[in-house]
């Protein structure tokens, strides 16, 4: 879609940690020419890959921070719930370190938090002791059906309740510690508005809280006029005491004063993925 709009001379960098993604990418925009540039890499590095191909300023960054419904169905990663699939979780295979280390050589404490933080997952402690309890454990569906097990042992109403399989939670956690995502997240961002040229626009596609959440201060901040802490004795005017000049203006969802914008009800229909999808947008000024 990205190409089409740009036709016919626009050029897109398509960047993805996943050489299975961005082989299939490569295939699919085969008759593009030169206009699609494929890249493995991590996006947190765009300005460096984007130097690389001489490109210096862009007109529009796009992240889509999800992960993709082949990548959760597909062997070889290590995300599905049902599938014997080796417990790997990588988005790059040849990233050092995978979910398999995670599980298997963690402390109870170090799991516990980072199902928590990561995974907001209010079990987060009798999953990991249980974790702990059946290790080795080398297979995704597996640990599935230990993390199910912790579930089951709870409400009954809260169980009915559930939407998404109970193991959800547990795995989004993992994932995210073993590609640190959140910390690339505000590198990106932040590599994402140097590198936009005037009147660029950087949209960001989220899907949980925790990365909205950074989408949304980072985008705020670069678009603030002050940044001082709160408590100075006199208020900081345009940046008078912190220097700071806004970057970007935020861009409303059209028709709306909101700033996220959600899937329709049709495209939830088509797609049910998509209803936890946010989307915001920054103009570069």
């Amino acid at each position: 879609m990205m190409l089409q709009a740009s036709t016919p001379d626009g050029r897109v960098l398509g960047i993805d940690r996943d050489p299975r993604s961005l082989a299939r990418a490569s295939a699919t925009l085969a008759g593009s020419g030169d206009r699609f540039m494929p890249a493995q890499g991590n996006y947190a590095d765009m300005e460096a890959i984007a130097a690389e191909r001489s490109i210096f300023a862009v007109d529009g960054v796009l992240l889509d921070l999800g992960l993709s419904s082949r990548q959760l169905e597909a062997p070889g990663y290590g995300f599905s719930f049902q599938v014997d699939d080796p417990l790997d979780m990588r988005f790059d295979p040849q990233s050092p370190l995978s979910a398999d280390d995670l599980v298997n050589t963690y402390s109870e404490q170090r799991l516990t938090d980072i199902i928590y933080e990561y995974g907001e997952e209010p079990r987060a402690r009798r999953i990991a002791q249980a974790i702990v309890r059946n290790r080795p454990i080398h297979a995704s569906n597996q640990l599935a059906r230990i993390v199910a097990g912790v579930h089951n042992k709870g409400s009954l109403r809260a169980n009915k309740r559930r939407r998404s399989h109970p193991a959800t939670r547990t795995f989004q956690a993992l994932r995210i510690a073993v590609n640190n995502e959140l910390h690339h997240v505000g590198q990106g961002l932040s590599a994402a508005v140097r590198l936009l040229s005037t009147g660029g626009r950087l949209v960001v596609i989220s899907y949980h809280s925790l990365e909205d959440r950074i989408v949304k201060q980072t985008m705020a901040r670069e678009a603030s006029s002050c940044i001082c802490p709160p408590g100075l004795p006199a208020p900081c005017v345009r940046g008078s005491f912190c220097g700071h000049e806004p970057s970007v203006k935020l861009v409303n969802r059209p028709g709306s004063r909101k700033k996220t914008i959600r899937p329709s009800s049709e495209e939830i229909k088509s797609n049910p993925r998509s209803r936890s999808a946010r989307m915001r947008v920054a103009e570069r000024l």
